[in-house]
């Protein structure tokens, strides 16, 4: 299977339990990496075979800097939701961090793994 990655993709939203941070936009980290077939892209050379990674970062910023979620876990489920709904996307591991949520530590976070078809379960 083929990856396609997105590293840190910085976005500013409301997340976390804690009054105050349900208050003042947080930095949030974003990495996401995209598995399917994408070789058919490379053959061609045609963004229409494959996956827009533009598109779905766009998609991340926008939900990230909206969806006011209370974790990150929450947040994390929402980007694969919003992942595996990207043609050719079949399966996609999503990173959540938020630098400097606990002290002493550069920053903190969740990465899950999820593939099409998961909710149905």
């Amino acid at each position: 299977m083929d990856k396609i990655f997105i590293t840190d993709l910085h976005a500013r939203g409301i997340i976390g339990l804690n009054e105050w941070e349900r208050e003042t936009p947080q930095d949030i980290l974003i990495s996401l990496e995209l598995y399917g077939d994408f070789d058919l892209a490379g053959r061609r050379d045609d963004i229409e075979a494959g996956v827009n990674y533009r598109t779905v970062a766009k998609k991340a910023l926008a939900h990230a800097e909206t969806a006011q979620r209370l974790t990150v876990e929450a947040l994390a489920v929402d980007l694969a939701r919003i992942s595996l709904q990207e043609p050719g996307v079949q399966r996609v591991r999503v990173r959540v961090e938020k630098p400097g949520a606990v002290r002493f530590s550069r920053t903190v976070g969740v990465e899950i793994e999820r593939e099409k078809g998961w909710e149905e379960l």
